[in-house]
Protein backbone atom coordinates (compact mmCIF):
# COMPACT_ATOMS: atom_id res chain seq x y z
CA UNK A 1 0.00 0.00 0.00
CA UNK A 2 3.06 2.54 0.57
CA UNK A 3 4.42 2.04 -2.84
CA UNK A 4 0.97 2.47 -3.94
CA UNK A 5 0.48 5.60 -2.99
CA UNK A 6 3.71 6.27 -3.92
CA UNK A 7 3.30 5.60 -7.56
CA UNK A 8 -0.44 7.09 -7.69
CA UNK A 9 0.88 11.02 -6.49
CA UNK A 10 3.22 10.26 -9.47
CA UNK A 11 0.67 8.86 -11.65
CA UNK A 12 -2.95 9.46 -10.57
CA UNK A 13 -3.92 8.22 -14.10
CA UNK A 14 -2.83 4.61 -13.30
CA UNK A 15 -5.71 1.97 -12.87
CA UNK A 16 -5.10 -1.30 -11.54
CA UNK A 17 -3.57 -2.77 -14.48
CA UNK A 18 -0.90 -0.39 -15.35
CA UNK A 19 -0.93 0.07 -11.11
CA UNK A 20 -0.01 -3.66 -10.44
CA UNK A 21 2.62 -3.45 -13.63
CA UNK A 22 4.52 -0.42 -12.05
CA UNK A 23 4.62 -2.53 -8.59
CA UNK A 24 6.24 -5.29 -10.42
CA UNK A 25 8.76 -3.12 -12.12
CA UNK A 26 10.09 -1.97 -8.10
CA UNK A 27 10.54 -5.97 -7.24
CA UNK A 28 6.62 -6.18 -5.50
CA UNK A 29 5.02 -9.17 -6.68
CA UNK A 30 1.33 -8.31 -6.77
CA UNK A 31 -1.74 -9.34 -9.11
CA UNK A 32 -4.14 -7.03 -10.69
CA UNK A 33 -6.92 -8.11 -8.54
CA UNK A 34 -4.92 -7.86 -5.31
CA UNK A 35 -3.84 -4.02 -6.62
CA UNK A 36 -7.24 -3.25 -7.67
CA UNK A 37 -8.34 -4.56 -3.87
CA UNK A 38 -5.99 -2.55 -2.56
CA UNK A 39 -6.55 0.70 -4.48
CA UNK A 40 -10.34 0.62 -3.37
CA UNK A 41 -9.54 0.42 -0.24
CA UNK A 42 -7.35 3.04 0.01
CA UNK A 43 -9.92 4.62 -1.88
CA UNK A 44 -7.72 5.31 -5.08
CA UNK A 45 -9.12 5.49 -8.35
CA UNK A 46 -7.38 6.30 -11.62
CA UNK A 47 -8.06 9.85 -13.34
CA UNK A 48 -9.72 9.43 -16.58
CA UNK A 49 -13.25 9.76 -18.10
CA UNK A 50 -14.98 6.23 -17.19
CA UNK A 51 -17.48 5.32 -14.58
CA UNK A 52 -16.89 5.00 -10.91
CA UNK A 53 -15.63 1.25 -9.67
CA UNK A 54 -17.18 2.29 -6.64
CA UNK A 55 -20.24 4.94 -7.21
CA UNK A 56 -22.71 6.69 -5.06
CA UNK A 57 -25.91 6.36 -3.67
CA UNK A 58 -29.44 6.94 -5.24
CA UNK A 59 -28.79 10.26 -3.79
CA UNK A 60 -26.07 11.14 -6.53
CA UNK A 61 -28.81 10.92 -9.31
CA UNK A 62 -30.60 14.26 -7.84
CA UNK A 63 -27.61 16.45 -8.46
CA UNK A 64 -25.92 17.68 -11.82
CA UNK A 65 -22.45 18.77 -12.49
CA UNK A 66 -22.77 22.68 -12.67
CA UNK A 67 -18.62 23.80 -13.57
CA UNK A 68 -19.09 22.79 -17.43
CA UNK A 69 -18.08 26.24 -19.19
CA UNK A 70 -18.60 28.16 -15.73
CA UNK A 71 -15.74 31.26 -15.56
CA UNK A 72 -14.33 30.80 -11.52
CA UNK A 73 -14.33 35.03 -10.59
CA UNK A 74 -14.05 34.88 -7.15
CA UNK A 75 -13.86 33.54 -3.62
CA UNK A 76 -16.65 31.17 -2.45
CA UNK A 77 -18.07 30.53 -5.84
CA UNK A 78 -16.99 27.00 -5.80
CA UNK A 79 -15.88 25.04 -3.09
CA UNK A 80 -14.80 21.16 -3.84
CA UNK A 81 -13.84 18.81 -1.59
CA UNK A 82 -11.91 15.20 -1.75
CA UNK A 83 -10.41 12.27 0.47
CA UNK A 84 -6.72 10.87 0.17
CA UNK A 85 -4.65 8.02 1.49
CA UNK A 86 -2.24 8.95 4.13
CA UNK A 87 0.10 6.68 5.03
CA UNK A 88 1.24 6.00 8.74
CA UNK A 89 4.09 3.99 9.88
CA UNK A 90 2.08 1.77 11.17
CA UNK A 91 -1.13 1.91 9.56
CA UNK A 92 -2.69 4.70 7.43
CA UNK A 93 -5.36 7.05 7.80
CA UNK A 94 -7.81 8.91 5.41
CA UNK A 95 -7.31 12.63 5.17
CA UNK A 96 -10.70 15.06 3.28
CA UNK A 97 -9.84 18.24 2.96
CA UNK A 98 -12.57 21.40 1.65
CA UNK A 99 -10.62 23.75 -0.96
CA UNK A 100 -12.10 27.17 -2.25
CA UNK A 101 -11.64 27.04 -6.12
CA UNK A 102 -10.82 30.39 -6.68
CA UNK A 103 -7.82 30.85 -4.08
CA UNK A 104 -7.03 27.22 -3.35
CA UNK A 105 -7.36 28.04 0.50
CA UNK A 106 -7.75 25.25 2.28
CA UNK A 107 -10.90 25.73 4.39
CA UNK A 108 -10.73 23.03 6.59
CA UNK A 109 -9.55 19.07 6.63
CA UNK A 110 -9.90 16.11 8.99
CA UNK A 111 -7.98 12.75 9.74
CA UNK A 112 -10.31 9.00 10.49
CA UNK A 113 -9.03 6.04 10.36
CA UNK A 114 -12.58 5.25 8.91
CA UNK A 115 -13.63 6.11 5.46
CA UNK A 116 -16.94 6.66 5.93
CA UNK A 117 -19.00 9.84 6.10
CA UNK A 118 -18.14 11.13 9.42
CA UNK A 119 -15.10 12.80 9.56
CA UNK A 120 -16.40 14.55 5.98
CA UNK A 121 -19.52 15.92 7.33
CA UNK A 122 -17.11 17.40 10.32
CA UNK A 123 -14.86 19.04 7.78
CA UNK A 124 -17.79 20.31 5.98
CA UNK A 125 -19.09 22.34 9.26
CA UNK A 126 -16.24 23.63 10.00
CA UNK A 127 -15.47 25.26 6.71
CA UNK A 128 -19.31 26.84 6.70
CA UNK A 129 -18.76 28.39 10.25
CA UNK A 130 -16.26 30.38 8.10
CA UNK A 131 -18.18 31.50 4.93
CA UNK A 132 -20.66 29.97 2.47
CA UNK A 133 -20.08 28.66 -1.01
CA UNK A 134 -22.37 29.48 -3.83
CA UNK A 135 -21.43 25.82 -4.81
CA UNK A 136 -19.65 22.45 -3.59
CA UNK A 137 -18.78 20.19 -6.01
CA UNK A 138 -17.02 16.71 -5.36
CA UNK A 139 -16.99 12.99 -6.66
CA UNK A 140 -19.80 10.65 -6.40
CA UNK A 141 -18.37 8.68 -3.36
CA UNK A 142 -20.55 7.76 -0.45
CA UNK A 143 -19.19 10.18 2.33
CA UNK A 144 -20.02 12.96 -0.35
CA UNK A 145 -23.56 11.84 -1.21
CA UNK A 146 -24.73 10.63 1.87
CA UNK A 147 -27.77 12.09 3.31
CA UNK A 148 -25.80 13.93 6.52
CA UNK A 149 -23.55 15.34 4.14
CA UNK A 150 -25.87 16.48 1.57
CA UNK A 151 -28.51 17.89 4.19
CA UNK A 152 -25.58 19.94 5.51
CA UNK A 153 -25.06 21.52 2.10
CA UNK A 154 -29.13 22.72 1.49
CA UNK A 155 -29.79 23.54 4.97
CA UNK A 156 -26.83 26.24 4.17
CA UNK A 157 -28.59 26.99 0.60
CA UNK A 158 -25.67 25.58 -1.04
CA UNK A 159 -25.84 24.19 -4.35
CA UNK A 160 -24.10 20.82 -4.79
CA UNK A 161 -22.27 19.28 -8.20
CA UNK A 162 -21.29 16.35 -8.69
CA UNK A 163 -18.84 15.15 -11.33
CA UNK A 164 -20.72 13.20 -14.05
CA UNK A 165 -17.99 11.36 -15.48
CA UNK A 166 -16.05 9.44 -12.82
CA UNK A 167 -12.84 11.62 -11.35
CA UNK A 168 -11.94 12.67 -14.93
CA UNK A 169 -10.43 16.58 -13.90
CA UNK A 170 -12.86 18.04 -12.61
CA UNK A 171 -11.58 18.06 -8.90
CA UNK A 172 -8.05 18.95 -10.72
CA UNK A 173 -7.22 21.74 -8.28
CA UNK A 174 -7.29 18.99 -5.13
CA UNK A 175 -5.55 16.35 -6.56
CA UNK A 176 -2.98 19.10 -7.21
CA UNK A 177 -2.95 19.45 -3.05
CA UNK A 178 -3.05 15.85 -2.85
CA UNK A 179 0.60 15.97 -4.58
CA UNK A 180 1.81 18.88 -2.47
CA UNK A 181 0.78 17.62 0.66
CA UNK A 182 2.64 14.08 0.40
CA UNK A 183 5.66 15.66 -1.31
CA UNK A 184 6.15 18.51 1.00
CA UNK A 185 4.92 17.28 4.03
CA UNK A 186 3.90 13.33 4.10
CA UNK A 187 6.97 11.79 2.08
CA UNK A 188 9.34 13.73 4.46
CA UNK A 189 8.75 12.75 7.57
CA UNK A 190 6.75 9.58 7.90
CA UNK A 191 4.25 10.22 10.75
CA UNK A 192 4.26 7.34 13.40
CA UNK A 193 0.44 7.41 14.27
CA UNK A 194 -2.64 9.90 13.60
CA UNK A 195 -1.15 12.29 16.19
CA UNK A 196 2.34 12.57 14.37
CA UNK A 197 0.03 12.95 11.20
CA UNK A 198 -2.58 15.60 12.71
CA UNK A 199 0.39 17.68 14.26
CA UNK A 200 2.05 17.58 10.89
CA UNK A 201 -0.63 18.36 8.51
CA UNK A 202 -2.05 20.92 10.55
CA UNK A 203 1.84 22.85 10.46
CA UNK A 204 1.88 22.13 6.66
CA UNK A 205 -1.99 23.51 6.15
CA UNK A 206 -0.69 26.68 7.60
CA UNK A 207 2.33 26.75 5.66
CA UNK A 208 0.29 26.19 2.00
CA UNK A 209 -2.44 28.64 2.97
CA UNK A 210 -0.40 31.55 4.61
CA UNK A 211 3.43 31.63 3.10
CA UNK A 212 3.56 29.06 -0.07
CA UNK A 213 3.28 30.94 -3.29
CA UNK A 214 1.45 29.12 -5.88
CA UNK A 215 2.91 30.34 -9.52
CA UNK A 216 -1.17 30.04 -10.51
CA UNK A 217 -2.19 32.78 -8.17
CA UNK A 218 1.13 34.74 -9.60
CA UNK A 219 3.13 33.41 -6.49
CA UNK A 220 0.97 34.89 -4.21
CA UNK A 221 -0.99 32.77 -1.20
CA UNK A 222 -4.08 31.56 -1.01
CA UNK A 223 -4.40 33.92 1.94
CA UNK A 224 -3.38 36.85 -0.10
CA UNK A 225 -5.65 35.66 -3.02
CA UNK A 226 -8.50 34.57 -1.13
CA UNK A 227 -8.86 37.62 0.95
CA UNK A 228 -7.84 40.82 -1.34
CA UNK A 229 -10.56 39.15 -4.01
CA UNK A 230 -13.44 38.53 -1.19
CA UNK A 231 -12.75 42.03 0.45
CA UNK A 232 -12.97 44.02 -3.57
CA UNK A 233 -16.19 42.13 -4.11
CA UNK A 234 -17.78 42.95 -0.77
CA UNK A 235 -16.78 46.77 -1.49
CA UNK A 236 -18.33 46.40 -4.94
CA UNK A 237 -21.74 44.96 -3.60
CA UNK A 238 -21.75 47.23 -0.84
Amino acid sequence: MRVIDEQYTKTPFYGARRMSQALLRQGVYVGRRRTRRLMRGMGLEAIYPAPRLSAGGHESRKYPYLLRGLAITHPNQVWCADITYIRLAKGFAYLVAVMDWYSRRVLSWELSTALDADFCVTALHRALRQETPEIFNSDQGVQFTSQAHTEVLEGAGVRISLDGRGRAFDNIFIERLWRSVKYESVYLHDWQCVADARAGLAAYFRFYNEERPHQALGYRTPNEVHYAKRDEVSMTCA
